[in-house]
């Protein structure tokens, strides 16, 4: 079992990012399920701005693709922005997009079977609507999700506190990253031996 991490901070290598973090966080806990992980900063490839698989030169998405495809899980990590996903987690999935057209011998995309997950973090509210934003994009290009599919911590409104700057990870975060992780794998597995039916 194979995790992929796509972390859409807007910063770039090697500026420290919550949104990492919190991945990381996901990634350790996926790593006590034996599941191996690779983490990419987005901000750190040229992903071109369109709906395609490959956008020609000096587009790095499909070498990201390609990582996605051989990933059982997919997780996105992604800031809130102005009450959103970040911009670069959005450009992710509108290049995911073009997957609702390729698709394997028996007609399914190729994401059928792929689970995916998100951590999001933010210092204000928005957490739900951000990753009931990443959920509907995710599932329309073909993933699954598990329940509580997604770890996330908010600071208080008009706070300037990142969680990068608490002095630990809070329980509640803890618990809930265990559950992500723990339920992710959990689903992965069973499509892994059992999939999904050919379209």
């Amino acid at each position: 079992m194979h995790a992929l991490s796509l972390v859409c901070t807007l910063n770039a290598s090697p500026v420290p990012s919550s949104s990492r973090l919190l991945s990381d966080q996901v990634m350790s806990e996926f790593a006590k399920l034996d599941v191996s992980g690779e983490t990419v900063r987005v901000a750190d490839c040229n992903v071109l701005s369109g709906i395609g698989v490959d956008l020609g030169a000096g587009d790095d998405w499909p070498q990201l693709r390609e990582k996605v495809l051989q990933a059982d899980i997919l997780l996105l990590a992604t800031p809130i922005w102005l009450g959103h996903p970040s911009s670069l987690c959005q450009r992710v999935l509108e290049r995911l997009n073009a997957e609702q057209s390729e698709t394997d011998e028996e007609g399914r995309p190729l994401t059928y079977g792929k689970v995916a997950a998100v951590a999001v973090v933010g210092n204000e509210d928005g957490a739900h609507k951000v990753s009931a934003d990443l959920f509907q994009g995710l599932n329309d290009v073909g993933f699954s999700l598990a329940p509580g599919a997604v770890t996330y911590w908010v600071g208080d409104a008009q706070h300037g506190t990142d969680y990068q700057d608490l002095e630990g990870t809070p329980d509640e975060v803890a618990a809930t990253t265990y559950a992500l992780a723990l339920n992710t794998v959990h689903l992965a597995t069973l499509l892994k031996e059992r999939p999904y039916p050919a379209s």
